[in-house]
């Protein structure tokens, strides 16, 4: 009988994530977010903007580049929050999970914001 390995299975579509973690300065504020070493970086730690760069995460090849604009926040179990982007030249919606550098004050803004008044 042949011992089962990881790479005895076959995986019908190629891996979709790309570390990609370089530092960049953000359009929407200014600030220079550093790279985030454990995977990649791709909102800023301060405003929470991003660009509209990946078709998966860290291929940087969406040739959009539009900026995505948080539009709510939700919890996402193992994952912890989970930022909800509505692109503002395509109108793509993107999901980014928060990391651990991320302002929470700016966090807690945009989870107050989507709440009924």
């Amino acid at each position: 009988m042949k011992k089962l390995t990881p790479s005895s299975f076959s995986h019908s579509a190629a891996k979709k994530f790309q570390k990609n973690d370089s530092g960049f300065v953000c359009i929407n504020c200014g600030f220079v977010v550093p790279a985030l070493r454990s995977s990649s970086r791709d909102h800023c730690t301060q405003c929470l903007h991003g660009l509209h760069v990946d078709i998966n995460p860290g291929d940087r090849a969406n040739t959009c580049l539009g900026l995505l604009e948080p539009a709510s926040i939700t919890a996402g179990g193992r994952k912890g929050y989970v930022i909800h982007y509505k692109c503002q030249v395509c109108g793509a919606n993107v999901n980014n999970k928060t990391a651990a550098d991320d302002n929470f004050e700016e966090i807690l803004k945009i989870c107050k914001a989507q709440q009924p008044s």
